[in-house]
């Protein structure tokens, strides 16, 4: 008893130390200071998410999604079709149309081939075509994942679907599941980042990383590549640190007090985010200078400072979770090559595949090079892919297709260079390896020790969970 009197009297002396030399973030400071004392060790907040403990043991940390907004052509990029090739122009049996639904195609649209050459490379022997050359570089380091499907054929809420597990808004993001399960290992900035790049932003936009019906402190904070990296992150002129300091102290002492009374868990929210704040207004700046980098490291991913491009945002992807970020989420736009203006799939396709070839396989090698790869996840793809038939527009491009489509992964616990799953001659369906989104969400899961069936959150009377009812762990893809 005198040794835990003696404990709370330290206590209360550093805390009076803190406010009279206004070192550091006072509220942050002493919380920090209590957590290394067991007797206050349960008032604080654990380290880690909602969970105990892990499911099973974790094979990665962290997880880097990198988002095609639009749908990649799989048969401009990863499927050499000679079949298609051969009945080019011709109109596909309707045993292989009948009951699919397409989202602009009319029932007489005809087969179309691909014009690109394509090449095996690596000792698995992966198709890429000449659009790719630096994925050559990383073919034997990743799993292809060629028998992809998905459920939702629109932009909006196929998006949604790949990101959420359901195609409508209000559900929480496989980044906000994952934050809320793990929480993060950075004490300075979020846990959850998305980074944009591309024309504009994604259809659906922030709903696609938005906490849903999880606490809010649990969403996806977006960073800009170009100046402040957060809008308002930054002190108003005349506003100096200290006074910051009392009047953060203050606000989060009230938010305290009214937490005692209602326990609303939005409250806890609003002293985390004054406290991250504060945080990142020095270890966002740091983040985003690339210049610290070497000029190999900037080479390698065709990375400019202080511009905004999807070679700089993979650059701070992996700076991101150098520096203990979760779950990091990046969008390049615009994939959708339906045909017609900027969407020309024999001339647009070539320049967003400039934009993200080079970089994407930069990232994997950078992480493999630094030791990091083996405890981080990389995932490439889109909402869906696109379909064996010519779209008639002004120009040459393919509709949405759910039913086949491909993704790579990279990183801990996944068999590198692997080719899982085929589709028929023609690209209409999987023929064996079929990988459903929500099996895929519960394989990212499974490797960072979360069995999908047990992170749960209880919400308007039932519990919910990032696969819902579904997903099947894909075990062939393990190592």
């Amino acid at each position: 008893m005198i040794e835990s009197l003696t404990q709370v009297a330290a206590l209360e002396r550093r805390r009076a130390f803190l406010s009279s030399v206004g070192v550091g973030f006072g509220s942050l400071a002493l919380r920090s200071l209590m957590a290394q004392d067991s007797l206050l060790a349960q008032d604080i907040p654990k380290p880690r998410g909602m969970l105990e403990q892990f499911h099973l043991p974790p094979r990665i940390k962290n997880v880097i999604f990198l988002f095609m907004a639009g749908g990649p052509s799989q048969l401009e990029l990863f499927e050499d079709k000679p079949v298609l090739r051969d009945f080019h122009g011709q109109l596909p049996p309707e045993s292989l149309t009948q009951g699919r639904r397409f989202a602009f195609l009319p029932g007489d649209a005809k087969l179309m081939g691909t014009n690109r050459k394509f090449q095996r490379y690596g000792q698995c022997g992966m198709e890429l075509s000449s659009l790719l050359p630096h994925h050559q570089k990383i073919v034997d380091k990743v799993c292809w994942l060629r028998g992809m499907k998905t459920d939702v054929f629109n932009h909006g809420p196929a998006k949604l679907f790949m990101n959420c597990g359901f195609q409508a808004p209000g559900r929480p993001s496989m980044g906000s599941w994952v934050t809320y399960g793990l929480g993060t290992e950075s004490e300075n900035l979020p846990g959850f980042v998305v980074l944009q790049s591309g024309p504009r932003g994604p259809r659906a936009g922030n709903t696609l990383w938005s906490a849903g019906f999880l606490p809010s402190k649990y969403q996806g904070v977006p960073l800009r590549s170009q100046g402040s990296p957060i809008l308002h992150l930054q002190n108003p002129q005349g506003v100096s640190s200290s006074l910051q300091q009392s009047f953060i102290q203050a606000t989060n002492d009230l938010n305290r007090m009214r937490f005692d009374t209602n326990a609303d868990p939005e409250i806890q929210t609003r002293i985390a985010a004054y406290e991250t704040a504060f945080q990142m207004q020095s270890a966002a700046p740091e983040l985003m200078q690339l210049e610290d980098e070497t000029a190999q490291t900037l080479e390698l991913y065709g990375a400019q400072p202080g511009k905004s491009s999807f070679a700089n945002n993979c650059l701070l992807a992996r700076r991101l979770v150098e520096r203990g970020v979760r779950f990091v989420q990046l969008y390049h736009t615009d994939w959708d090559h339906h045909g017609g203006k900027n969407q020309d799939i024999n001339e647009d396709l070539d320049k967003v595949c400039m934009e993200v070839d080079r970089a994407s396989a930069a990232l994997v090698l950078d992480l493999e090079q630094r030791g990091l790869l083996d405890q981080t996840l990389v995932l490439w793809g889109g909402e869906f892919g696109r379909t064996p038939m010519g779209e008639v527009r002004e120009s040459s491009g393919r509709d949405h297709h759910v039913d086949a489509f491909t993704m790579w992964m990279a990183g801990g616990g996944i068999q590198a260079g692997k080719i899982h799953g085929a589709t028929d001659e023609l690209g209409f369906s999987v023929t064996e390896g079929l990988v459903h989104v929500h099996d895929l969400h519960a394989t990212v899961l499974h490797l960072l020790g979360i069995d999908h069936e047990r992170l749960t959150y209880r919400f308007q009377g039932r519990d919910f969970r990032l696969t819902d009812v579904h997903g099947q762990l894909v075990h062939e893809i393990l190592s």
